[in-house]
Order: C-alpha cells, then sequence, then structure tokens
C-alpha cells in the first residue's frame, strides 16, 4: 500500500531530477532506469544513479550512490533533515540504508511493483528479510565465537566510541 501525503512543487522539481538521472544515465549504458537525490534545506546535497553494472558493485543502487555522495559533502553519517527523492520505490537494501543514513522523508515515483514488471522484482528479497536465519534460502550458519564476543564487549566498554 501507497501513503500519500501532500507534496509541494519543489518535491515534484527534486523528483523529477530523480527520474531524469534514471533515464540519462540508464541511455549512457551505466546501469538499470534508477536516480535518486538527497536534498536538504532546499539544495541538492548529492545525485546518485544505478551503476551496478557500470562500477561491478551490486550494491551501487542509486539511493546509495546517492548516500554515499550526501555523506561525503556534508561530512557526516548522518543525513537528518534531507529528503530522498528516488525515481522508483526502494528496494530492502536501499530502504535499510535510508534509515541507516537517518534520512527524514522519502518521496518516490514508480512502485516495487512497477519495477517488478520490467525485471526487477525485490518481492523475494522482501519475504527472505522477516525470516529465522535458518529458515532463508541462503544457508546460513551461526558459529559463536568468544573471540567475537570480546571485541563487543571492547565496544561496549570503548569510553571514546561515536555512537550510530
Amino acid at each position: 500500500m501507497t501513503i500519500e501525503r501532500s507534496t509541494s512543487a519543489d518535491d515534484r522539481k527534486f523528483l523529477l531530477r530523480a527520474v531524469e538521472l534514471s533515464r540519462e544515465r540508464m541511455e549512457a549504458g551505466l546501469g538499470g532506469p534508477f536516480g535518486a537525490v538527497i536534498v536538504r534545506d532546499g539544495v541538492i546535497l548529492a545525485e546518485g544513479w544505478n551503476e551496478v553494472t557500470s562500477s561491478c558493485d551490486p550494491t551501487a543502487h542509486a539511493e546509495v550512490t546517492a548516500i554515499r555522495r550526501a555523506c561525503t559533502t556534508v561530512g557526516d553519517f548522518s543525513l537528518r533533515g534531507a529528503t530522498l527523492y528516488s525515481s522508483c520505490e526502494p528496494c530492502p537494501m536501499c530502504l535499510a540504508a535510508t534509515y541507516w543514513a537517518r534520512v527524514d522523508r522519502l518521496v518516490y515515483a514508480n512502485t516495487r511493483g512497477q519495477a517488478a514488471a520490467i525485471g526487477f522484482d525485490d518481492e523475494f528479497l522482501y519475504g527472505e528479510m522477516p525470516k529465522d536465519p535458518a529458515e532463508r534460502s541462503l544457508p546460513t550458519d551461526h558459529l559463536p565465537l568468544s573471540e567475537a564476543e570480546h571485541v563487543f564487549d571492547l565496544w561496549s566498554r570503548k569510553t571514546d566510541k561515536i555512537a550510530y
């Protein structure tokens, strides 16, 4: 289900820029038809486009590349106060990255159903995420190590850590 809220002329302008990026970069052979723009206080912090095939990086989705660039631009891992404009509803990875980046708002054009209709079907991933690791289709084994627990213990006692 899509939730529609009131949008502004700026929302349309920035979302159209994300769509323009998706077309331009797709036509240039850089990757799939996806673009993203991150905006804070009416200023574009960064733009991203799908670079999966051109960079040989399966994580180089439009939203992730935009988040990486925006964080570099502002010099922080947090994009609080920003809006992510995406040409398409983000996949589970990109949605998680959006939350991790603490983006305040997401606006998208095409739906995941529309993406599935042209061969970008993320339903499998959406279905895998809530499963217990032992029930996922990816064979997953839990091998507890005291050494790993020790590193977590060190982190919990670290006085100069930066919480994120």
